[in-house]
């Protein structure tokens, strides 16, 4: 069983423009769980604040963002709370490490800490470049001292574990490593990737310019898989007026959930989520949730219960 948010581009006010659903790859269903539809968002741009971003649990606790809100929720979709803070904007993905719960910022070019014991925004992390070298600065969250909102870097992506914190965006050129004092080029990646982060010995990310899911090894033979997503004959695609480069195209890739060493699932657009086998270089199932050419995968998440 999987997880998914999505993101309507391009939809207009009135319009639903995101849900969450639970897909059932055995049985190869589908279960609308939240219908996202507010009023409340900036609807300028292809996705601006449109739809449902990262997934992340906690315990009994589902945690899915917004653009710019951070909500809780119970296995069964009830709200339990909802959270703000002013330097979150565009948010992209999630991840929780130990007692804290890590947001991408991506108009702030920063990563944010939310305290899951004490529900507060705890910290701020900021990542810019000086000299062609990156750094990060640390921020309170709470005050007015923070950065300027710039989306200088698109920081879309945030992985913690014990040596770290690895984070990547469109523009900044691969995956980054920050040990919690300085910030170092971890791999580096093609312009526009997606959900890149470390897996075996190497890295594992969304080619989107390429409509590519990818894994780059770095042990033994250099392993290097690259996998194209599914797509449709036009025809059966409705919404096409969208197709442009900056509002909505089939093929473009983003959402990344880890089985095991070997299979790993990837989504795209028109929504659709497919289970790759990386040793045998092959997909091995796929489930399409819309053909509506606007509706994009975002979060993808193994559900844990």
């Amino acid at each position: 069983m999987l997880l998914t948010t999505s993101v309507v581009r391009g939809s207009n006010q009135g319009e639903s423009h995101g849900g969450v659903y639970l897909i059932d790859l055995a049985e190869q269903l589908v279960e609308q769980k939240l219908d996202w539809n507010t009023a409340d968002i900036d609807w300028q741009g292809r996705g601006a604040d449109r739809g449902l971003r990262g997934i992340a649990f906690d315990g009994d606790t589902i945690y899915i963002a917004a653009s710019d809100e951070l909500f809780a929720y119970t296995p069964q979709f009830e709200l339990l709370g909802s959270w703000r803070n002013p330097y979150l904007k565009h948010c992209h993905e999630i991840d929780t490490w130990e007692r804290m719960l890590y947001l991408t910022s991506t108009g702030y070019d920063s990563i944010l800490g939310f305290n899951l014991d004490e529900k507060r925004f705890d910290i701020g992390i900021h990542i810019d470049t000086l000299n062609f070298r990156f750094k990060a600065t640390t921020y309170d969250p709470n005050d007015d001292n923070g950065p300027l909102l710039l989306n200088k870097l698109h920081i879309n992506n945030v992985k913690c574990s014990e040596g770290g914190m690895y984070c990547a965006g469109l523009k900044t050129g691969g995956m980054l490593h920050f040990n919690g004092k300085s910030v170092l080029m971890a791999a580096e990646l093609p312009a526009g990737t997606h959900n890149a982060q470390p897996f075996r010995d190497g890295v594992l990310f969304n080619d989107t310019k390429v409509d590519r899911l990818r894994y780059c090894g770095r042990g033994e033979g250099n392993e290097d898989r690259a996998m194209a997503v599914p797509k449709y004959d036009p025809r059966e695609l409705i919404n096409t007026e969208a197709d442009d480069s900056r509002t909505a195209r089939q093929g473009f890739a983003r959402g990344l959930a880890i089985i095991n060493d070997s299979i790993v699932v990837g989504g795209s657009s028109p929504s659709t989520i497919t289970v790759y086998d990386l040793s045998a270089n092959k997909q091995l199932a796929s489930v399409n949730l819309t053909k509506d050419l606007r509706n994009a995968i975002h979060g993808l998440e193994v559900w844990p219960y």
